[in-house]
């Protein structure tokens, strides 16, 4: 019996899969091989997969990108953007790369606070000796209906661990915290044995998440701020959501 000509057809598109398939798998091979050979020292790529112009090729470090063209040959750095709809491709990619699934973060080992009802809530991982960190609490107090959650990570040096766990270790750890970034007020003294391993889980977890700096807010939809963002920035961002 001779194939249908559905049949053909679908084994037709099947093989021209195939042979698409096996050309991106070739590109990759030799981006590797390429870049292995002229920068050994290169950090290792996670992800080749074609980029949104025609001939390049996106790598993946991480959440950060390069792009190159298919032997490797070249090396582009920068965003690629879309003049038509006025998008920045490359901004998005990484945003969508960096998000956090918040519903995955260890509220446990955060210091808690809310505004009203606190119906809507963002996480912030800070640093108690971080100045930008002391403006931004302040600057959320404006910020109506909001629940924040703080992840205290002790990157700045200095006497950013000792502080850390001095207010983690407090009576009242969420008002050690307050009194110390909005009044400028010094943790109580740890007095006896204390349980501050949530201070090294959550170094960690903003290591897995390539939290570099602080202030650094997760909103709840997993997009991030690198960065103190006013008050009417967080409104904007807050409501974003609910119209998406």
């Amino acid at each position: 019996m001779k194939p249908s000509l559905l049949s053909r057809s679908l084994l037709a598109a099947g093989a021209l899969a195939a042979l698409a398939i096996g050309a991106v798998r070739a590109d990759e091979a030799d981006i590797r091989k390429t870049l292995a050979e002229r920068y050994p020292n290169l950090p290792k790529v996670d992800e080749i997969r074609p980029a949104p112009v025609s001939g390049l090729w996106e790598l993946r470090f991480g959440t950060e990108l390069m792009y190159s063209d298919a032997k490797g040959n070249y090396l582009i750095q920068g965003a690629i953007i879309d003049t038509a709809a006025k998008r920045n491709l490359t901004e998005e990619r990484i945003e969508k790369l960096s998000a956090i699934d918040f519903g995955s973060l260890p509220l446990k080992d955060a210091i808690v606070w809310k505004t009203g009802s606190g119906k809507r809530r963002i996480a912030v991982f800070a640093d108690p000796n971080c100045g930008y960190c002391k403006k931004f609490e302040r600057d959320l107090q404006a910020v109506k209906d909001l629940t924040v959650y703080t992840f205290l990570i002790p990157i700045l040096g200095g006497d950013s661990p000792e502080k850390s766990k001095a207010i983690w270790c407090a009576k009242d750890s969420t008002a050690a915290w307050r009194n110390w970034m909005i009044e400028g007020t010094s943790p109580p003294r740890v007095m006896g044995q204390c349980d501050s391993a949530a201070l090294e889980r959550n170094l960690n977890l903003s290591r897995k998440h390539r939290v570099n700096g602080t202030p650094a807010i997760v909103f709840e939809d997993g997009s991030r701020a690198p960065g103190a963002l006013s008050p009417a920035e967080i409104e904007k961002r807050l409501a974003a959501p609910a119209k998406s």
